[in-house]
């Protein structure tokens, strides 16, 4: 029997060696910083088959769930059958900035005079050189970091990987769950922590330069993320009105502003010892910094005359519009379903993902692309929603994701050269989740009083809005039919927001103000959620009238 991790390459099973033993002649990059002692806690895996061939969890490992083991302590105890396991910092495509370009005036919180380096006119310390500055995207999924030059505006290096935090669940109310028990308290902070450093130390070494030049740290991250990262107790934003501690203090008066602002070695980050961490504002509730971040790269305070929409798509999705010189907001809970949770050949955009794909009539694939054009391993978020577009398109799926042929059908093969199907289940999860992001547009449209018609521009942010076919995304109702012209992918806006507010305090200063004006719609509480939810569920356009659902 064999052990794999997600390639073609296996070893055989052999009673003692540990799934790093494994990586390492596998040749997979597994991260570790303590010697394989089960101390750091970052050689966390998936074991996506064969965990009861390995020994029981030992007591480092006590903050782990479900498929999720430390690769230093799995050992194997039982050859008769396959294990195959794969690392959770998995390097996804990397989303080339779009909105690079420095800014006119560059007005860092950093700056130097001589040998000395000020933040915000408070000496810091002496120059080790020009200064650097770090913009962070934290998703819940994926981060993104760009290294910066505070004096040019220059990026001088991107780096990207995928969140370790997924043992702690793949959407944020299991996060959230996950981080108030006892036994996994810090866990996800660490994580976050750890792969940060790992990307500064990875990107300052390639350049030749030293972490200690890095003299602040922008992220952006939804409420739950940013506060996990700041070591801010979470709970508040799992239970009703949904708020982090941070936006209660902020409502009661406590505070001038949702951002946060210190200094980055408290956090554990290894950058200048004076360094500072500033997190974004947050809109309200679950609408995060990362949503602040997006406002501030499409310019969205400048639009008062025209009528524009911005969508970004993830894990959880925020839906932001301007009309008439008013700001609506609202958060969908999507869920991971579209990001690689939930379906059975769903998957990250990693190599190996499907990412656009054809069907004959028969529902087989008469053509697909895979990301590195490797061989398919699954389907990402584009190529499902096209997937989905394609079985409507034949008429091998019904509006209510029921299989056509035979109703009592449970799954179909959608590449029989690599065994990969598609099931009733699978179209369910997907479903539910374009029926989140569908209510999320359409009660931020209706409580604005506007159709799809109406929105001059529709900018769509993030990696998985940007590699989608969007007229198939239109076909199923994942968003609403804007005419095709309007709309406008952004690519990863909340990074180009991140390095915008990191090159200028004025920036900084307006957003804080600017996202105190946004009308926060809280979706829950619309009278007839569930009507709209459930029509959301079907496979099929939003209607070009909103008013044609009862309001």
């Amino acid at each position: 029997m064999t052990v794999t991790s997600g390639t073609t390459k296996s070893q055989p099973t052999v009673i003692g060696k540990t799934l790093f033993d494994y990586a390492d002649e596998l040749a997979v990059e597994v991260p570790t910083s303590c010697g394989r002692t089960g101390r750091c806690h970052e050689c966390v895996v998936q074991v996506r088959e064969g965990m009861a061939l390995l020994a029981p969890r030992s007591d480092a490992e006590v903050f782990l769930r479900d498929q999720y083991r430390l690769a230093c302590q799995a050992a194997v105890v039982e050859t008769e059958g396959d294990i195959d396991f794969t690392p959770l910092r998995r390097q996804p495509r990397i989303l080339q900035p779009t909105l690079a370009a420095p800014p006119d005036n560059l007005a860092p919180a950093v700056s130097r005079d001589g040998d000395q380096v000020f933040h915000n006119s408070v000496l810091l310390g002496r120059a080790r050189g020009e200064p650097l500055g770090l913009a962070i995207d934290l998703g819940t999924t994926t981060i993104v970091m760009e290294l910066i030059n505070l004096e040019t505006g220059q990026i001088l290096s991107t780096s990207s990987s995928g969140n370790p935090q997924l043992f702690g669940g793949s959407d944020i109310m299991a996060r959230i769950q996950y981080d108030g028990a006892k036994e996994a308290r810090g866990e996800l902070q660490q994580a976050a922590v750890t792969i940060i450093n790992r990307g500064i130390r990875e990107m300052t070494r390639r350049l030749g330069l030293s972490p200690p030049n890095i003299y602040e740290i922008v992220v952006a991250a939804n409420s739950t993320m940013r506060d996990i990262l700041f070591g801010i107790n979470v709970q508040s934003i799992g239970q009703k009105p949904y708020k982090s501690k941070t936006e209660h203090e902020y409502l009661a008066g406590d505070r001038e502003t949702t951002a946060l602002l210190v200094d980055a070695r408290e956090v554990g980050l290894r950058v200048n010892r004076q360094a500072k961490l500033y997190g974004l504002p947050l809109v309200a509730s679950h609408v995060g910094g990362d949503a602040a971040a997006c406002l501030q790269a499409v310019g969205m305070a400048n639009h008062a005359r025209e009528t524009v929409m911005l969508v970004d798509m993830g894990t959880n999705t925020e839906v932001l519009l301007a009309h008439n010189g008013r700001m609506y907001a609202a958060s969908c809970p999507a869920g991971p379903a579209f990001e690689g949770g939930l379906v059975t050949y769903g998957m990250p955009a990693y190599e190996g993902a499907i990412e656009s794909l054809q069907l004959a009539e028969d529902a087989t694939a008469s053509g697909y692309a895979t990301i590195e054009n490797t061989p398919a391993e699954g389907l990402c978020g584009s190529g499902l929603i096209d997937l989905l577009a394609e079985l409507r398109r034949i008429d091998r799926i019904t509006a209510k994701g029921v299989f056509t042929d035979d109703r009592k059908r449970s799954q179909i093969t959608v590449i029989p050269e690599r065994g990969i199907t598609f099931s009733k289940e699978d179209a369910s999860n997907l479903a539910q989740a374009k029926a989140a992001n569908y209510c999320g547009q359409f009660i931020v449209m209706r409580t604005a009083g506007i159709d799809p018609g109406s929105i001059d521009r529709l900018y769509l942010a993030g990696a998985f809005a940007n590699y989608i076919h969007v007229d198939n995304a239109m076909e199923i109702g994942l968003l609403p039919p804007v005419p095709r012209n309007n709309v406008a992918k952004v690519g990863n806006a909340a990074i180009a927001g991140a390095r915008d507010v990191l090159l200028s305090h004025h920036k900084r200063s307006s957003l804080e103000k600017f996202v105190r004006s946004i009308h926060h719609i809280e979706l829950e509480t619309t009278p007839d959620f569930f009507e709209i939810f459930v029509e959301g569920c079907q496979l099929k356009r939003m209607p070009d009238n909103l008013r044609l659902l009862a309001s």
